[in-house]
């Protein structure tokens, strides 16, 4: 009659099981590369649902073994486990939770709680009998390995898999398949992490009972018994390191979707080319380390006493030390060494540099400790380190690893091609970004060293004076005023006195120098300021601005006077790259996107990219299909204007639960900003950058589809480049987060540039040559380098220049002494200042 009453009270309460079959599991929020690379994972459970299908059987053997032997052949519940869990209680007075069947732990699991009292475990009971009505076998087991707990946030036996062995649960050993299975029972306090030696005495157990039950051999079994544990903690298997982007779109997805981003199971594809943000991370760190060794060692002090080894250890090099009386060595090691692990996981890997303790040193080099155990470093992997003095200075030569290091100090390690070498965490900052011109797709972004160390991310939040990269805006602006490549304009001594100028101006060339009559190609490859600051003023600052505007500027933030011939007005990298795209692209404005794709758990499309694209032969009414080539999307309202620090991914967003992809949608012509025969003028004026002026550094490309600016700001506090080809547009910048200079000798063409062109050389590699086409109404016609008129007869050192048809010279230079200034064979890198 009890059980009849307790009957009759539950069964009215209990959920319907039905809903089971339609259950949505947590799964974090993972970002993709556009190839499908995984780049990050959000939220707090680990989870990748696997079918049972797809599950190996020795598995579930071993699952069956250890949790419930009994699953196919009892009805949801165990009788005599449930008298055996009674018969204790009564002994020991004590609630236990055995007898329970892998049903009652799915029915606990998902619907109730994990108190332990009488009404919940009769619930359970009940609830497990209605289960086993509802669903087959198959399916009650697909549900309980997707759900359980099994430890350092891996819910589900694919998810433990990964984070123990980094592996596939269909490419674990009979020991591991075993040790998984035995997870259930305390899977905290008896993993093979937290617990080795524990959790391998339930893998075993396991492994004896599936012996006992005939699952395995006799072999087999005393193979898996005597196989040594290699579990160790894997973080999400991060397959591209971009780290910005990865932030970048968490902050989208939350703003979107709140704390449902991190448990809906979104994947969210990105434009990230893997290749390519690979290359930029590389050669971003090595550009900003190399800029650091220049400029001198800094060494920390020594934080930690040298230890010595106990006799077990085989290193035959550190049993040597076992023989010192040296008093430092009297240490207890085991205690020690598990100090030094906690320091360099404090520590964290940020890239090329992998955190290392110095555990000796002579004057050959250094015994240094890392994850990778002992490492010997030669003192030719710390010559480099002269003595840090100031920005412009560093001291001797180290004569050997005796002046470098000590004992007991943090320091950083760098494996290179000369074998491992001493690094150091710079100071400096920088920032890369790589753009698809032709639909603003961003290809590759890094937005700092490293984001562990700081997340500032430069590429969108870093507002800098771009200087003499900005030049090819006005000088665009100049041409589509009536200016020519063959203009020439005076490069002499002025003095402003402007109204919007708080004192008496005096701009000049970087070297002190005038050059007098100047053409505008030239003036531009050789980045002479004085000839920036007059054609201004002849075209004038708010004709300028307009003119700017829609290749991407915040007219509002650019400065309205003259200053902004020498790129005074700050801008993010992100905006100075999009500005670039216009003339890399033909003279289309496109703005910069991140998201491609987004997808629910069942791979249903919620969102799809529509960017403005580059489409010389279309119009709206033209149709596209839905390719990762030709991104598309929904409204028009998607591609919305980039803010100091943000970039807003995509736009708008529809209802999580509704799918909005049609087989074709009508894609959003780029418009046209830069007339073509301006921008071809332009684009050839560029491509001399990187002939014979400031640029040259990209000549090492061995390309001639490469255009591009130099930038540095005054006193050297900003390094710039920006470069193209029509395939891709790249911006680097490097700097000091609070602005100071970088060094008397620090330049865009010699800091910036190299990072560029390591970066580029894997960019543009397999990527053909794609000349830029010269429009209509285009001619050449040889000149006089000294007038910009028509060449004489049979003139030695005349040039070829390009006109628009109407803007030809009609005059002829008059006869006179040729001068310096048509030769083109100056092997000077002329470097720019702002002012």
């Amino acid at each position: 009659m009890v059980i009849i009453a307790i009957y009759l009270y539950l069964v009215p309460s209990l959920p319907n099981t039905e809903a089971l079959r339609d259950i949505e599991l947590q799964t974090p929020l993972r970002v993709y590369a556009a190839d499908g690379l995984l780049i990050s994972e959000f939220g707090e459970k680990r989870r990748n649902p696997i079918s049972y299908a797809d599950t190996p059987p020795l598995f579930i053997q071993a699952l069956l073994a250890s949790e419930d032997d009994g699953f196919f052949e009892h009805s949801g519940i165990d009788l005599k486990g449930l008298m055996r869990a009674a018969v204790e209680l009564v002994r020991t007075g004590k609630k236990k939770s055995g007898g329970s069947t892998i049903t009652m732990q799915v029915a606990k699991n998902y619907y109730l709680s994990s108190e332990k009292t009488f009404t919940r475990k009769f619930t359970e009971i009940l609830l497990a009998l209605k289960i086993e009505q509802s669903l087959s076998k198959e399916e009650i087991l697909e549900l309980y390995i997707n759900k359980i707990y099994l430890g350092k946030r891996a819910y589900g036996i694919e998810a433990a898999a990964q984070v123990y062995y980094g592996r596939s649960i269909n490419d674990l050993s009979l020991a591991q398949l075993a040790m998984i299975a035995g997870l259930p029972q305390a899977p905290s306090a008896a993993n093979p992490i937290n617990n080795p030696q524990r959790a391998i005495d339930r893998r075993n157990y396991v492994l004896a009972r599936m012996r006992n039950l005939n699952n395995i051999t006799e072999e087999e079994f005393q193979q898996a018994l005597h196989e040594p544990d290699i579990a160790r903690y894997h973080g999400p298997t991060t397959e591209v390191d971009a780290p910005y982007i990865a932030e970048m779109v968490r902050q989208e997805m939350v703003d979107r979707f709140g704390d449902q981003a991190y448990t809906g199971g979104y994947s969210v594809y990105t434009t990230i080319n893997s290749k390519r943000q690979t290359a930029a991370s590389k050669a971003l760190q090595q550009g900003l380390i190399h800029y650091d060794r220049e400029h001198g060692y800094r060494p920390s002090e020594p934080e930690f006493s040298l230890v010595k080894l106990l006799p077990e250890n085989d290193n035959p090099i550190l049993k040597e030390w076992l023989a010192s009386t040296d008093p430092r060595f009297d240490v207890d090691w085991p205690s020690t060494l598990e100090k030094w692990d906690d320091a360099i996981r404090q520590q964290g890997d940020l890239g090329l540099l992998t955190p290392a303790i110095v555990a000796d040193v002579t004057k050959d080099g250094a015994w240094t400790y890392s994850e990778n155990g002992f490492l010997w470093l030669p003192f030719t992997g710390m010559a480099w380190a002269r003595p840090y003095l100031s920005v412009d200075s560093v001291g001797q030569d180290p004569k050997n690893a005796l002046e470098v290091v000590s004992i007991g100090q943090k320091i950083w390690l760098q494996k290179t091609a000369n074998g491992l070498e001493l690094g150091q965490m710079p100071k400096v900052e920088g920032a890369i970004v790589s753009l698809n011109p032709n639909n603003g797709g961003i290809e590759a972004l890094v937005g700092g060293f490293a984001f562990n160390a700081n997340k500032f991310n430069r590429v969108i939040q870093a507002e800098r004076q771009p200087g003499s990269a900005f030049k090819p805006f006005i000088y665009s602006a100049a041409l589509a005023n009536g200016f020519t490549p063959a203009s020439i304009i005076n490069d002499a001594p002025v003095v402003f006195e402007d109204a919007s100028l708080e004192n008496t101006w005096r701009p000049e060339n970087h070297n002190g120098k005038f050059y007098g009559p100047t053409r505008l190609r030239e003036a531009l490859y050789k980045s002479q300021n004085l000839v920036s600051i007059r054609i201004l003023k002849q075209i004038g600052t708010r004709t300028a601005i307009r003119y700017v505007e829609p290749f991407g500027f915040d007219g509002k933030k650019l400065n309205n006077d003259l200053s902004l011939a020498l790129g005074s007005s700050a801008v993010t990298p992100m905006e100075l790259a999009t500005g670039y795209c216009v003339l890399a692209n033909g003279g289309y404005a496109v703005k910069p996107y991140l998201i491609q794709r987004i997808e629910d758990e069942q791979g249903t499309r919620l969102f799809t990219a529509r960017p403005t694209v580059v489409c010389r032969d279309c119009d709206n009414t033209d149709k596209v299909p839905p390719t990762e080539a030709s991104p598309i999307a929904m409204t028009e309202s998607n591609t919305v204007a980039l803010s100091p620090t943000t970039v807003d991914v995509f736009e708008p967003t529809p209802e999580p639960s509704k799918a909005v992809l049609d087989d074709a949608l009508p894609i959003v012509p780029a418009t046209q900003v830069m007339d073509p025969r301006t921008h071809y003028l332009m684009v050839s004026m560029l491509q001399d950058v990187v002939r014979r002026g400031t640029g040259r550094r990209a000549l090492a490309l061995n390309r001639h589809d490469l255009a591009g600016k130099t930038g540095t700001t005054n006193d050297q506090k900003d390094a710039w480049f920006s470069g193209f080809s029509p395939d891709l547009v790249t911006t680097t910048w490097i700097g000091f987060d609070q602005p100071q200079t970088l060094g008397r000798w620090a330049f865009g063409s010699n800091t910036a540039l190299p990072i560029w062109v390591d970066y580029m050389k894997t960019a543009l590699e397999g990527v053909p040559e794609h000349p830029f086409e010269q429009p209509p109404g285009i001619v050449s016609v040889r000149i006089d380098p000294e007038t910009g008129k028509l060449a004489r007869p049979g003139q030695s050192n005349a040039i070829f220049e390009y006109f628009r048809q109407e803007n030809v010279p009609t005059e002829v230079a008059p006869s006179g002494k040729n001068n310096a200034q048509g030769d083109y064979s100056t092997n000077e890198v002329i470097p720019e200042q702002l002012f």
